[in-house]
């Protein structure tokens, strides 16, 4: 019970009931990319959108399915497999805010010693 109260009022759990309505009537599944997120479209393809697999959030859309949710390519990565160069990096989400996100040396994140040698406290004299 408490799962579908859940699903009723939030978006960042997956999907909502209404997505999942409007999927199961009007979608039509095009492809999943390889975190598992799953790409439909109207069957006279006019909308697109995306049903995460986990956590709704947008950086875990890759370049090449980004463009298509937002009408920059016709076919799809599924379909015709874009051509990488080999210089370009594999995608990787927003770490932003996650434990895995980048502490530089001396952040209050990164677990050092107290008794560091390279700062001094200010003391108002």
């Amino acid at each position: 019970m408490l799962s579908f109260l859940n699903r009723l009022v939030t978006w960042w759990n997956g999907q909502t009931i209404g997505t999942q309505l409007f999927t199961w009537r009007k979608g039509q599944k095009v492809g999943e990319d390889d975190q598992g997120n799953i790409y439909y479209q109207t069957r006279d393809g006019k909308r697109r959108w995306v049903i995460f697999n986990g956590e709704a959030e947008a950086s875990r859309v890759n370049p090449d399915w980004h463009g298509w949710l937002h009408h920059t390519f016709d076919e799809t990565p599924a379909s015709k497999p874009f051509a990488h160069k080999a210089w370009e990096k594999p995608h990787q989400p927003n770490l932003t805010g996650t434990v895995a996100a980048y502490a530089p040396a001396g952040s209050i994140r990164r677990a050092e010693p107290a008794g560091r040698s390279d700062y001094e406290a200010w003391r108002p004299e």
